[in-house]
């Protein structure tokens, strides 16, 4: 009975583990993000946080509004995190850090909860920054950005016609971006992965208010 017992919950971490490597290989993925770049964590904040463990998908290709991992264009081996805001045809203006897309605004539906969130100035790490959050809207996504109020220094403008097989992204940190506006257009053909939820946070389970987070 108890070899019996025993069997059955060897098959079964077994199957459990060929799904979930089966998944993995094309449907899911799931990594941390990085904990030493301060420019690249600066610039998802505040919807994702450096050491997150996030998880993305892969069957569908990614499309307006949608939060995704591409390899940056002219470094492929180190990722960026951004929101598409522009595909084939687009123009996308953005403006003291105000992005438009064929001429229309992005809505701000509500302040966060909390409002201000502080993260060290990735430009000066020995200095702290408090930074307005909001939620957004764009497409059928409501998502956290990071605002422009209260700061004078914004980074460039800037305005552009995607081409065909281009995406702009955008950072949800609208002052401390790390976007197409440094690295360029992302090619459609290798942004394959929308983040879908964030796991846990670098703190871990119990860290109860940034586990199993939907992400938009």
């Amino acid at each position: 009975m108890v070899r019996t017992l025993i069997r059955a919950l060897l098959w079964s971490v077994i199957l459990i583990g060929a799904i979930l490597a089966v998944a993995r290989l094309t449907a899911f993925r799931w990594f941390r993000l990085p904990v030493d770049d301060p420019v690249f964590s600066a610039s998802t904040r505040p919807t994702l946080w450096e050491g997150d463990l996030v998880l993305t998908w892969r069957i569908v290709q990614p499309t307006f509004g949608d939060l995704v991992v591409c390899p940056e264009p002219n470094f492929p081996s180190r990722i960026v995190i951004g929101r598409i805001v522009g595909e084939a045809g687009d123009k996308v203006v953005i403006h003291d850090g105000v992005p438009t897309t064929n001429g229309k605004p992005y809505q701000t539906e509500r302040g966060c909860d909390p409002n201000t969130f502080t993260f060290p100035n990735p430009n000066n790490e020995a200095e702290e920054v408090s930074q307005n959050c909001g939620w957004e809207a764009i497409a059928n996504h409501l998502h956290m950005v990071g605002s422009t109020n209260g700061h004078k220094v914004m980074p460039a403008d800037v305005a552009i016609e995607v081409p065909e097989g281009k995406l702009f992204l955008l950072s949800d940190n609208r002052v401390f971006p790390y976007d197409s506006r440094d690295f360029g257009l992302a090619d459609v053909a290798t942004c394959k992965e929308t983040i879908i939820a964030r796991l846990v946070s670098k703190n871990g389970w119990m860290d109860s208010k940034n586990r199993l987070n939907y992400i938009q």
